[in-house]
């Protein structure tokens, strides 16, 4: 089948299809759910991909591909947006010479992630355009759509998605590849070097070229009107646009694809065309609130619509006034810690130990759930160690030395290494205890490989960074790497040794994911040489 054939497609994979048919040199990103599969797909069907430690490296590597000619789409969940926000402002300001896409990819409803944050926000706030598309055709189109946007104004285009958008599947008509020029690399000390003399003059230029695009939009077919009854017009964007579709056919709509800048001069000629106008969105307000702000009235959702995902069912009670309490939801099967997965020892000492324990995200975050209950946090990415620090520097000596950090392989490359370097910085009069649950995958998001695994996201051999060895660069005192068995007395009593010591102890508990050891025994046959991951534990 040719790569321009009608395809049936899910959001994430459009994504990816559109990168390649839109000549991105280079595709980089973090995994996480549910943004994961774009640069898997990408890879999968010839593009080039790579997985970075991080979500703010991989925004970096990307804007070094933009200044380079080229073109780079840069993929994260949205709590990685705030890994990464630190570039994506400071980039606004510089722009960009080839295409710079960031595909936000949201989780309203939280079904794989700490928070349900808004991140159509981000687009206000670092002065970028936005794009949000309502099906696997718009995703595909509004990638292709967003590197034009991006080479045109010489800006990054934020491509926001949801949960509902990237896992749908829904029919693809590919378009003709985009044309690519050959990378190029101009010097410009005064655009890209942000010292305050130079930042002042960008912050102009980026204003204008919002004023620019502002205008851009009022005409762009990103933005339509469907006509229909003047009874009811509805504003929407996103999925929401398909759940209002279908509940009130009869309305007028106004479909926002191009949603920062806003073409506020059409919403309001939309808004006066009809005699009721009800914004129909998910999460956050951020539509109703720029268009009331605006002066126009439009009718919001109710509060209790804020949470969650929309589907039919809220859309009718949205439309009807309906702020009635909503059907309790049957409680599902709780999630749990795979059979015999190496944390179940792990968590076992903790428990055995009353340990005060300071967790971070990943698959082990289900030890604060039964039979355990044996994690006291769960914040964000990498931050076990410094959490665990605070708590010993304050606590009464016997509570601090029951206080330890536990944090997964895939983290611990991501955002773990400087929790590490506050360690041994500023260490607690106590000591600390870090854990570092080494399984030789990121196994949350589906056993992607990292930076500590020895391979690349296709599984070929790479460098590895080797825990035990950077611990004692860093000038830990005490660092033992520990083959996980079934047995949990043999790592307890480690463990209490290593709580006793009132040193600085890295305990590097190793043992492969056994839903993973199989293809990690496959791939390292594939690829002689590469460092060995101890997969001889079953």
């Amino acid at each position: 089948m040719s790569s321009l054939d009608r395809q049936l497609l899910s959001g994430d994979s459009a994504i990816a299809l559109g990168a390649l048919h839109g000549g991105v040199a280079l595709g980089t990103g973090y995994p996480g759910t549910p943004s994961t599969e774009i640069l898997e797909y990408l890879a999968q069907i010839g593009g080039k991909a790579q997985w970075s430690p991080n979500e703010k490296v991989a925004l970096e590597v990307g804007i070094g591909v933009a200044y380079g000619g080229a073109r780079s789409l840069v993929t994260m969940k949205h709590v990685g947006v705030n890994v990464a926000a630190d570039p994506l402002f400071s980039v606004a300001h510089t722009g960009v010479v080839g295409a710079l896409v960031l595909v936000s990819a949201d989780d309203p409803g939280m079904a794989s992630s700490q928070n349900e944050q808004d991140n159509r926000r981000y687009a206000v706030a670092a002065a970028l355009p936005m794009l949000e598309p309502a099906d696997s055709q718009e995703a595909y189109d509004f990638m292709l759509a967003a590197i034009e946007i991006s080479e045109r104004w010489h800006i990054p285009v934020l491509l926001r998605v949801t949960t509902r958008i990237c896992h749908t599947q829904a029919p693809v008509v590919p378009a003709a590849p985009l044309p690519v020029k050959a990378p190029f690399f101009e010097h410009d000390l005064r655009g890209r070097n942000l010292i305050p003399a130079n930042a002042r003059p960008a912050h102009r230029r980026l204003r204008q070229k919002l004023a620019e695009m502002a205008e851009w939009s009022e005409t762009t077919p990103l933005n339509y009107v469907l006509p229909g009854s003047q009874q009811l017009g509805i504003i929407t964007s996103g999925v929401s646009f398909m759940h209002a579709r279908e509940v009130a056919s009869e309305a007028s709509f106004l479909k926002l694809g191009f949603t920062h800048p806003l073409p506020l001069k059409k919403i309001a000629e939309f808004v006066r065309s009809v005699e009721r106008c009800v914004v129909i969105e998910e999460g956050d307000p951020y539509l109703a609130d720029a268009i009331r702000a605006a002066g126009l009235v439009v009718e919001n959702k109710p509060e209790m619509y804020r949470f969650g995902e929309l589907n039919t069912n809220r859309v009718k009670r949205i439309l009807a006034h309906d702020v009635s309490p909503e059907p309790t939801r049957p409680p599902g099967k709780p999630p749990e810690l795979c059979d015999g997965c190496s944390h179940h020892v792990v968590f076992q000492a903790f428990k055995n130990l009353d340990c005060i324990v300071a967790g971070d995200i990943g698959c082990y975050a289900l030890g604060v759930l039964p039979p355990y209950s044996a994690m006291d946090c769960c914040v964000c990415m990498g931050s076990s160690i410094p959490i665990g620090l605070g708590l010993r520097h304050v606590l009464p000596k016997a509570e601090a030395k029951r206080v330890v950090s536990v944090i997964g392989d895939s983290t611990f490359v991501h955002s773990g290494m400087t929790g590490l370097a506050e360690m041994v910085y500023n260490p607690p009069p106590t000591g600390h205890v870090v854990v570092i649950l080494d399984n030789s995958t990121t196994a949350m998001t589906g056993h992607q490989e990292h930076p500590g695994t020895g391979r690349t996201l296709d599984h070929s051999a790479t460098g590895k960074i080797v825990y035990e060895k950077l611990g004692q660069a860093m000038g830990l005192e005490d660092v033992r790497v520990i083959p996980l068995g079934k047995d949990c007395a043999a790592f307890q009593s480690i463990l209490v040794e290593a709580l006793a010591s009132e040193k600085l102890v890295l305990l590097i508990a190793r043992r492969p994911c056994v839903l993973a050891a199989k293809h990690i025994r496959e791939y390292e046959k594939c690829a002689p040489g590469t460092p060995a991951t101890e997969v001889a534990h079953e």
